[in-house]
């Protein structure tokens, strides 16, 4: 059988009180990475640290200050989510009723009602709930909005700051990279279990390059922009030509001189774009 690296060199630091965002395709080594700092696995060389401790050595202590929502939630389906909650509330040596109750208020989820028939979005929930109902210092998170509609995934987002401001660390796990853009102080990007970048949203967002969409009263080829300077990807839209430009602005307004502009709009790259420009 042939042997898989599913992580190689992984050399990642997160900083307390912050909102880190783990991208990657699936099967790039997000979850390898969670069960790693989780002791659910172990490494073949290296170690992990979590709050300063070895996170094998001190696996117990470590998990007791640490709020997990895996990528596959397998509950017992007979109980109804109150019980799960009580039982496990009280295995974690009680829980606070009130923010439990904001927390499945503001969910809108219904303990009364067995696992088996909560629906994907809403073992999600219970998931969350779960995850961060005694307010752990760390919540690690794989895949935590999968199944959510977009609703549920704003009060995810609002629900992730104000832990932050609560003082809590989010590790979270995701390939959809509207939340990563919407609430992660940083994001590293995993391909194929190793580290491509490690880079704060708001420097991604800061990339060198645009979308431009010019519009004139001639018709211009893009075969007379491609040549420009910082000018690539030119391609026809409605009414005139869509290019991406790096650097100046100069050379392509000097190129459209000869002609009437009717309109020129320019577009920040989303996260994706610039996503997939890693790759």
């Amino acid at each position: 059988i042939e042997k898989i690296a599913a992580l190689k060199d992984l050399n990642l630091t997160v900083q307390a009180g912050e909102i880190f965002g783990y991208l990657g395709p699936n099967g790039a080594g997000k979850t390898t990475t969670i069960r790693l700092l989780l002791d659910l696995i172990r490494p073949t060389g290296g170690k992990a640290a979590i709050f300063g401790q070895d996170a094998q050595q001190n696996s117990v202590e470590l998990h007791k200050r640490i709020g997990f929502l895996p990528g596959e939630l397998n509950l017992w389906k007979n109980l109804t989510g109150a019980q799960v909650v009580d039982y496990l509330g009280r295995i974690r040596g009680g829980l606070d009723q009130t923010y439990l109750r904001t927390l499945t208020d503001r969910l809108q989820l219904d303990l009364s009602i067995r696992i088996r028939s909560y629906s994907t979005g809403n073992k999600r929930k219970l998931g969350l709930v779960l995850a961060m109902m005694n307010k752990p210092d760390l919540l690690i998170l794989d895949e935590p909005t999968s199944g959510l509609d977009p609703l549920m995934q704003q009060i995810f987002n609002d629900l992730m700051l104000e832990a932050q401001k609560n003082g809590q660390t989010v590790f979270l796990s995701s390939h959809m990279l509207g939340e990563v853009q919407a609430i992660c102080d940083r994001v590293a990007i995993l391909r194929a279990g190793e580290l491509k970048a490690v880079e704060s949203v708001s420097n991604l967002m800061h990339v060198n390059f645009r979308w431009v969409t010019v519009r004139t009263r001639e018709a211009i080829n893009a075969t007379q922009l491609t040549t420009v300077a910082g000018v690539s990807e030119v391609s026809a839209v409605d009414g005139g030509l869509k290019l991406r430009i790096s650097g100046d602005f100069d050379p392509l307004l000097r190129a459209l001189s000869p002609y009437y502009v009717q309109s020129i709009e320019v577009a920040e790259p989303t996260l994706e774009e610039i996503f997939l420009s890693f790759y």
